[in-house]
Parts: C-alpha cells; sequence; structure tokens
C-alpha cells in the first residue's frame, strides 16, 4: 500500500506536470498569435498600395505563408521578388527579429530586363523604412546561385516564377535552395498550375504540378504537404495571350476584359517541400 506521504507526492508532482502543460501551452498559444499578429500588421500596412492589397483576395498571403509554417523570427529567402509584391509583407513581418533575403536577378550595366528588374527593385527598397534590413543576393537562371549563406535559411519562397525558368533553370534553383536551407527547412511553391491533359504548348506561362514535384524531390526535398489555398476553378488555362490573359495583367486590354475579371487570376499549386 502507498503511505499517505507517497500518494501526497504523486498527486503534487502531477499536478506540477499538468500546470507545466498548461503554462507551455498557453506560451505557445501567445507565441503564434503575435506571430499572426505582426504578419496581420504586415497586410495591412499603410505601405502597401491599394492595387496590391486588391491582390490579396486572389493570392491569400496570410494563408499561404502560415500553410508554409512561415513565423517572423525565420531567416527568409525571396527567390526573384519581381515587383516585391511578396517583399512588401515579409519584409515588416520579418524585421527586427528575422532576415530576409531577397534573391534577384544582378545588375550587369546593361540595358536589359535583368539589370532594369534589380534597379527598379533597389529603387523600391530604398523609399520606405520597413525594407531597411532587405539583404539583396544574386540569382542567376540556370546558374548556380548563392541565395544565401549555406545552410541559413529556415525558408525559401518562390511565387509564380517557374514559368520563366525552363525545367533547367527550375532544376538548378532547387538545387540552390536546398544548399541554402538548413535541415528541416521549408521550400515553398506558389506557380500557375497546367491542368493535367492539357498540352503546355496550349496554356503558356501554366506548370505541370507533377513535374514540379518530381523536380524539387531530384534536389533532395520532400513534399511536406500541398494546399489548394491558391486554387481557382474558374480558370481553364488556354488564352490567347496565356497566362497573361487574366488580371492582374489583362495583356488583351478592354477585349473582353469582363470576362477575364470574373475568371480572376490564375488556379495555383502551393507546395511545401521539406529538406
Amino acid at each position: 500500500m502507498h503511505t499517505t506521504a507517497q500518494t501526497f507526492k504523486k498527486a503534487f508532482t502531477a499536478s506540477i506536470v499538468s500546470a507545466t502543460l498548461l503554462c507551455s501551452g498557453f506560451v505557445n498559444a501567445h507565441q503564434d498569435a503575435h506571430h499572426q499578429s505582426q504578419l496581420e500588421q504586415a497586410i495591412a500596412g499603410d505601405h502597401r498600395s491599394a492595387n496590391n492589397k486588391a491582390r490579396d483576395e486572389y493570392r491569400h498571403p496570410k494563408e499561404t505563408l502560415e500553410f508554409f509554417g512561415f513565423n517572423p523570427s525565420m531567416t527568409v529567402v525571396e527567390i526573384t521578388p519581381g515587383g516585391g509584391w511578396y517583399t512588401e509583407i515579409l519584409a515588416p513581418a520579418v524585421k527586427g527579429k528575422g532576415k530576409l533575403y531577397g534573391a534577384q536577378y544582378p545588375d550587369t550595366g546593361e540595358d536589359n530586363y535583368y539589370s532594369n528588374s534589380r534597379k527598379q527593385l533597389v529603387e523600391k527598397l530604398a523609399g520606405n523604412a520597413v525594407f531597411s534590413e532587405v539583404e539583396l543576393t544574386n540569382f542567376v537562371p540556370r546558374q548556380a546561385s548563392e541565395l544565401a549563406p549555406a545552410g541559413t535559411a529556415d525558408m525559401v519562397l518562390t511565387f509564380r516564377n517557374l514559368h520563366n525558368w525552363r525545367d533547367e533553370g527550375v532544376e538548378q534553383a532547387f538545387k540552390d535552395a536546398y544548399k541554402a536551407l538548413k535541415k528541416g527547412g521549408v521550400l515553398g511553391v506558389v506557380e500557375h498550375r497546367l491542368p493535367e491533359g492539357v498540352d503546355p504548348k496550349s496554356a503558356v506561362g501554366y506548370v505541370s504540378q507533377s513535374k514540379t514535384i518530381e523536380q524539387a524531390k531530384a534536389a533532395g526535398f520532400t513534399l511536406a504537404a500541398s494546399s489548394e489555398v491558391n486554387a481557382n476553378a474558374k480558370d481553364m488555362a488556354v488564352y490567347p495571350k496565356g497566362v497573361w490573359t487574366l488580371p492582374p495583367v489583362l495583356r488583351l486590354g478592354d477585349e473582353d476584359k469582363a470576362k477575364y475579371m470574373a475568371i480572376g487570376e490564375s488556379d495555383r499549386m502551393t507546395l511545401k517541400f521539406v529538406k
């Protein structure tokens, strides 16, 4: 039989364990809420234009980043930020706690898309203090690139870029991402999704999800999860000017504009890979 002292000791120990678990759960919940708050504040920030905020309806930045497991203390790499749509969210979200690298095309001094893209991004980052901690690195399609110091990144993200790089470029970019990430780090991919059975030549700008998964696995990644958060069942993918027929580009101008606005932005795969 247990003595009264032993019974008391067991009960006391159990109560301490319960209290510790409860406290731990409260702290974790508080931290999650704080992370969520920082992300929400970044998305709602005045530094974002009304036009960019209007894209939230189609791009679901909060849900997308939460699906990837983002938190503000991470070291994050964004490959080819372009005009900085996601940079406007990521930069203030990690500022002071984490780190954001923008792996952008280098300025070679020539008057071409790559150099001009870099110059425009540099100008954008210099125009607002929310970007003051962003560090730019060089990304060259189809060439080995150091996106961030090897093994330092928690997360590498790319949004609607794969179609620009072709197969060889995607494979190299995934290798670059793998090298930049820590073990357990995440590669997050969002891309215009080619419907199964549709000829890629008829759906310009769209990419096969199954092929993307194969390419990531070939680089050493494991597919952790996929999400339909950026899916759009209205998108049929075959248009006169490819994916750019749809908003926000609307390459046909006013021709059938109402029709394409009703479709909205493209159907997109959202894939989470882990190193």
